[in-house]
């Protein structure tokens, strides 16, 4: 773990329990005068924290010091992902995280079914772990349209991956890109394409939804 979260990390005190007093004291075997770095993720600095007292579930920290350090992707890619299953959008987070992409749009599609809702909260945790792990500064920005034509209202520069398209460059300049849930997109959402760029993948193999998220992120990014 590169960093331990902490909301109010850059504060001249905080009190460490639960989860991020067990993983300090059973996993990492922390004691009293060692030194600890936080993040709030919400700045760029890392906070240098040193434990002044221990009790059984619960430690004071005290700052000592910070360091400016900005850890994000070298390219800013957005992608509109249309709802699928929450549990594989939950199970694909820390990859994409990891994998650097910015900021994820969560779209209702024709396809989607009505009862998967994103839960933000729980993504919010999820994140949160994967940037302690691979130490990002910035976790992704997650947001939610009720439709494609939301969407595109909102970034009508956006490609889009669809079966046909032309193969993906790994040396693409797209900033934003739309997928499709399972089964792809409706008649009707093609409709709303217009003058848009269509991408495809040059693989004969027919790729689950999440699969194709993390291609474009790996193929743009890394």
């Amino acid at each position: 773990m590169q960093f331990l979260y902490h909301p109010d990390a850059g504060l001249p005190s905080v009190a460490v329990e639960g989860e991020a007093y067990r993983y300090l004291f059973k996993v990492r075997r922390k004691k009293r005068g060692d030194v600890v770095a936080l993040r709030n993720l919400h700045d760029a600095y890392i906070y240098f924290y040193r434990i002044e007292s221990v009790t059984r579930k619960e430690a004071d920290l005290h700052f000592t010091g910070k360091e400016e350090r900005r850890v994000v992707p070298r390219r800013d890619l957005h992608i509109g992902w249309c709802i699928v299953e929450p549990k594989v959008v939950e199970k694909s987070l820390p990859t994409l995280n990891e994998i650097g992409i910015a900021k994820i749009s969560f779209i209702r599609c024709d396809r989607s079914q009505r009862s998967f809702v994103p839960d933000f909260e729980r993504m919010h945790r999820i994140l949160v772990n994967s940037s302690q792990q691979c130490g990002r500064s910035e976790p992704m920005v997650l947001e939610r349209f009720d439709s494609v034509e939301a969407y595109l209202a909102a970034y009508p520069e956006s490609a889009v991956l669809d079966f046909g398209g032309t193969p993906l460059p790994c040396d693409a300049a797209e900033r934003s890109i739309l997928v499709g849930c399972e089964g792809g997109f409706s008649d009707s959402e093609r409709k709303l394409f217009g003058n848009l760029t269509i991408y495809g993948l040059d693989t004969p193999l027919i790729l689950r939804s999440e699969s194709a998220v993390a291609t474009i992120g790996a193929r743009l990014i890394l």
